[in-house]
């Protein structure tokens, strides 16, 4: 090839550096051109991503404000139940102790009643034992009137005929005074003294004069029982002893 030739096919360095940068910004050019078509496109999904993110949260916002005026409504629906079930259980409470108490005032009043029947039994026994114990005090009171007559009428024979007296003295006993035994002395007195000891029996003290026979005839008299026959006996050793 001739250098014409060669020179027809060259491009020079201020070409070729030319049309690279020609090239680049055409590269550059398209690439923007691209990057905008892209941003355009992606702006535009993303705003529509965008509306439909608002009428999403929109409609969640809206189910949420649902969903949480139920719950609230719910809540105050258990705490409204929950003060009602705490009111029902003071009342319950309340109810119960009236419960109790009643019971107790029953049981208490069944318990009176049953010590009202008791006392009440036991009045009408002692009205029955007061009623025997009336007759038999009465019974016994016609019989001590009817032996005080009697002893009267011994008392008054014994004083008129053989000058005897009988006094209370010290020591619930009594004193036996015998006149007119000496015949020269007929107001002289002759005494003893008698009464029941703890075993309830006769008993014979103080003999003035003495009389060495008086504890013979106080065991008679608590064999016999014949008090008669014992105060003649003594009256007349008090004779024996004044004659002899």
């Amino acid at each position: 090839m001739s250098c014409v030739g060669k020179a027809a096919g060259l491009r020079t360095p201020g070409e070729v550096l030319s049309k690279f940068v020609e090239d680049e910004l055409a590269l550059l050019d398209k690439s923007i051109n691209e990057f905008w078509n892209k941003f355009k496109s992606n702006v535009s999904d993303i705003s529509c991503q965008m509306v439909g993110l608002r009428d999403t949260y929109k409609d969640i916002n809206k189910a949420f404000s649902e969903k949480l005026s139920v719950k609230l409504k719910e809540e105050e629906r258990m705490v409204q139940l929950f003060l009602e079930y705490n009111q029902i259980c003071r009342q319950n409470k309340l109810i119960q102790e009236k419960k109790d108490n009643l019971l107790k005032l029953i049981a208490e009043v069944k318990g009176k009643k049953q010590e009202m029947q008791v006392l009440t039994a036991n009045v009408q026994d002692l009205k029955e034992e007061y009623a025997r114990k009336k007759e038999t005090i009465s019974t016994a009171k016609k019989a001590s009137e009817e032996r005080l007559k009697r002893l009267q009428k011994s008392v008054d024979l014994y004083k008129d005929q053989l000058g005897l007296e009988i006094r209370k003295i010290y020591g619930d006993k009594l004193q036996f005074i015998f006149t007119n035994i000496d015949s020269k002395h007929p107001d002289s007195p002759f005494m003893f003294c008698l009464h029941l000891n703890e075993a309830r029996d006769y008993e014979v003290s103080d003999s003035t004069p003495h009389l060495n026979c008086l504890p013979e005839f106080q065991e008679n008299l608590r064999k016999t029982k014949n008090f008669s026959a014992f105060l003649a006996n003594v009256r007349k050793a008090f004779s024996t002893m004044v004659y002899n």
